[in-house]
């Protein structure tokens, strides 16, 4: 995952806090806000500046004020995923 410089999570409505969910593999561009309550899919992105309101998919591309969907791209395979770790290995 990788988050930009200056990547806002906006989560407080007035009464309650609010969560925020980034997805494996998701890059967030410089000055991004997140308005929660928001989920970022798998392998999504955001361009830099984009506020983000809606949920993005797994692998959307997202840009604008407000944020709206770019292009899908097809979402990779995590290259070690489901793979033991090299210490937890049994010979």
């Amino acid at each position: 995952m990788n988050i930009g410089a200056g990547t806002i999570t906006c989560n407080y409505d007035g009464v309650r806090k609010n969560r925020t969910h980034i997805g494996a593999e998701a890059f967030i561009g410089s000055d991004t806000m997140l308005v929660a309550p928001v989920t970022v899919g798998e392998q999504a992105q955001t361009g830099a500046g984009a506020v983000v309101n809606r949920d993005v998919p797994p692998g959307a591309v997202v840009v604008g004020v407000p944020a709206r969907v770019l292009r899908m791209r097809t979402p990779q395979p995590q290259p070690n995923a489901g793979s033991v770790l090299e210490g937890d290995k049994k010979e």
